[in-house]
């Protein structure tokens, strides 16, 4: 009997030493397994070097209206973990990882159970990756399927829980997952799918954004599987139920909801601005950069004046359609700085393209995507040019009061004709003093003014000088003509030259951005814009006591015309085309300056009527809420 139990006991005292034996060899080889998986692996630090691909915004100049955001492959904007909802955070642990403040990176228990789940289903269902692997997994390793990944995903997972707090480590998490296409990080699948700030979702709206991180392409509340999302949202609000984050209350009011999902859409704001802004932005930073950095670019934009006036384009159509025009464009600018307070280039950059049948750049009589205001259609300024002349003059000594004779007069041979010109009345006046030759925009006084008092060259320097850029070619090539308005300009030019005048002939660039962050709030561009004078005071003064003289203009344009303001001294100067292809309307006061031009963009001429009737009306609409914002005080 003795030496049995001598017998069993030796027996089990060796299987003991072979399983011990086994065990120290398996952890010996984990260990290898273990170092050689792990040697090449990323440091867990990185998690606080790296930054998460951000766009770029585009704001107004409060910086709180967003304009347009440049994605990358990621659509992502950072949020603390202090900033997300308690609901949005409940729902995920308890779906996605409910012993996450108790494990140390890896659910032992769930390890278990979801194999035995598995066994018993048989089928490789479920698995048990806490949001510590999950979040490893989609930063730092592949989807591949195998033992080395496994090992490297633990590995790192151990560190990135040793190194860190819990908090942080889903903080990370949500701000990284991806939740739809091209959609990362919980604030941008709110906006995503609700068009909501984070702070504003339902209880069931949280719900469902959590139910969609299982499988974002099939889950998606765009796709044909909107019903498997709806239910899987039922399943995330049972187990915020059973794991007491809910009551039974909240729970039926939360299945109750019906979900409405925000339709997919390019969401921007005055789009031919932040276009324009944008191809500031990639010439001078490059796509890829925008893409992932997070800048903040605060523009120059009054979104409150630009969304007026572009109600008072959109709502010009049929205004403008009785000329035979369909298409207007705008600009306000600060004459002060150089900022552009608005910028559209068409009447509504959304509408569509007319006729339906046109070709794009060929025979399109408007083009809503054209922005007319920066980008040349051979639109020619008409009498609109006429101030530079004088303002030429005015520096030279000339005076308002110096007088010249409205008569027919032959300018010589130009391109092989004789150059005999018309006032737009067909009348002549004799002798006029050239305060009522400008404010009546007569051009047979205006060609003088022109060609004897300014002289060519110098008129065309004055231009360029103010901020015209078009007017390259050498003065002998343009010919009498040009003071009517026989060059080509752009919108912008304009409305920045007659902002020469505005400031008494200091001349600011155009400038649409006031300064640029980066993602953590730092300055990177601040530009300064410094003025430089381009023109006397005094001549300004004269020109501008002119163009705002509503008597001295009354025996063309009538008392109450549409450049008359009864409240407010505005200066005010019209254009129209000899072939009535362009229509201009370019007044200021001291503290801004509004331009639009009236046509088509094939250059199809309009209707034979003044500008001061196809353009002045919308004008002086966009002039009169500008100027009520911004005016200067009343000196002393």
């Amino acid at each position: 009997m003795n030496i049995k139990k001598n017998l069993n006991k030796n027996f089990l005292l060796k299987i003991l030493k072979l399983l011990g034996v086994g065990f120290l060899f398996c952890m010996f080889f984990a260990l290898i397994l273990f170092v050689y998986y792990s040697k090449d692996l990323p440091r867990p630090e990185l998690f606080e070097e790296r930054q998460l691909a951000q766009p770029t915004k585009i704001y107004d100049k409060t910086g709180k209206v967003l304009l347009y955001t440049i994605y990358g492959e990621e659509k992502r904007e950072y949020v603390k973990l202090a900033d997300i909802p308690q609901n949005v955070i409940n729902a995920l642990i308890a779906t996605e990882d409910k012993n996450f403040y108790t494990h140390h990176g890896v659910d032992i228990k769930g390890i278990f159970r979801s194999i035995l789940i598995n066994f018993r289903i048989k089928k490789a269902t479920y698995g048990a990756s806490t949001l510590s692997q999950q979040l490893i997994r989609s930063t730092f390793l592949t989807l591949e399927k195998s033992i080395g990944r496994k090992i490297k995903e633990l590995v790192l997972t151990i560190e990135l829980e040793r190194n860190y707090e819990k908090n942080q480590i889903l903080e990370w998490y949500l701000n990284q997952i991806p939740i739809g296409t091209n959609v990362y990080g919980i604030r941008e699948a709110s906006r995503h799918f609700f068009n909501k700030e984070l702070k504003d979702l339902t209880l069931a709206e949280s719900a469902s954004i959590i139910a969609a991180i299982k499988a974002t392409s099939y889950y998606s509340p765009y796709g044909k599987n909107v019903e498997a999302l709806l239910g899987r949202k039922d399943y995330v609000l049972s187990r915020m139920l059973d794991e007491k984050y809910i009551t039974k209350e909240q729970y039926q009011e939360a299945l109750k909801q019906k979900l409405i999902f925000e339709k997919p859409k390019t969401a921007i704001k005055a789009p031919h601005f932040v276009l324009y802004v944008r191809d500031y932005l990639l010439e001078q930073y490059g796509e890829d950069y925008l893409k992932e950095n997070g800048l903040k670019v605060i523009t120059t934009l009054d979104w409150d004046i630009h969304e007026k006036t572009e109600k008072i384009l959109k709502n010009s159509k049929e205004t403008i359609k009785a000329y035979n025009a369909n298409n207007i464009a705008s600009v306000i600018i600060d004459p002060n700085n150089g900022d552009i307070l608005s910028m559209i280039g068409s009447r509504d950059y959304f509408d569509d393209p007319y006729p339906e049948e046109c070709i794009p750049g060929a025979n399109c009589l408007f083009e809503p995507d054209v922005n007319v205001a920066i980008y040349g259609l051979g639109q020619q300024p008409g009498s609109a040019l006429k101030p530079f002349a004088y303002l030429t003059a005015f520096e030279m000594g000339y005076t308002a009061d110096t007088k010249v004779l409205d008569i027919q007069t032959n300018f010589g041979n130009w391109g092989g004709n004789d150059y005999i010109p018309r006032n737009y009345d067909g009348l002549f006046r004799g002798e006029v003093t050239l305060r009522e030759a400008l404010a009546q925009s007569l051009n047979i006084p205006s060609i003088k003014v022109f060609m004897q008092m300014a002289g060519m060259k110098n008129t065309i320097e004055t231009a360029r000088d103010c901020g015209i850029t078009t007017l390259t070619k050498p003065s002998s090539e343009y010919g009498p003509s040009l003071v009517l308005g026989g060059g080509e300009v752009k919108l912008l030019d304009m409305a920045s030259a007659y902002g020469v005048f505005a400031s008494e002939g200091l001349k600011y660039a155009p400038r649409s951005i006031l300064r640029i962050e980066d993602y953590k709030g730092n300055i990177i561009s601040q530009k300064q814009n410094i003025a430089k004078r381009v023109a006397t005071k005094e001549a300004c003064q004269m020109l501008n006591n002119v163009l705002s003289d509503n008597e001295a203009r009354a025996p063309i344009f009538g008392r109450n015309s549409s450049l008359y303001f009864a409240d407010k001294k505005v200066s005010v100067k019209t254009g129209t085309t000899d072939s009535y292809k362009d229509d201009w309307a370019i007044g200021y006061t001291d503290s801004v300056v509004v331009g639009i031009w009236v046509g088509n963009n094939n250059n199809e001429p309009m209707a034979k009527k003044a500008a001061v009737a196809v353009a002045g009306p919308i004008w002086h609409n966009i002039m009169d809420l500008a100027s009520d914002k911004y005016f200067s005080e009343p000196s002393e």
